[in-house]
């Protein structure tokens, strides 16, 4: 009940014939067929370029094994005076 039946796609057709023509819908559906071209191309190089500019990652402070400049503060020992 809620799909629709082969008979109420021959009504949309004959409908949309019968506003466009038989000769503008060819042109339509060519010219829909190169906007969606233009946009999958559009999309997959905004994504390229969000890729690209993505800087390289960084490592957490709490991640760096060495520091080449040393510590900035000094570290207290462990050692107790006995």
């Amino acid at each position: 009940m809620g799909g629709l039946q082969p008979w109420h796609w021959v009504i949309v057709i004959a409908v949309f014939v019968l506003l466009f023509g038989a000769k503008k819908l060819p042109d339509a559906a060519r010219s829909l067929g190169k906007s969606m071209r233009i946009f999958k191309s559009e999309i997959k190089e905004m994504q390229a370029d969000s890729k690209s500019d993505t800087p390289p990652a960084t490592p957490i402070a709490s991640e760096r094994v060495d520091n080449a400049a040393g510590p900035e503060t000094e570290q207290p020992s462990d050692k107790r005076p006995a």
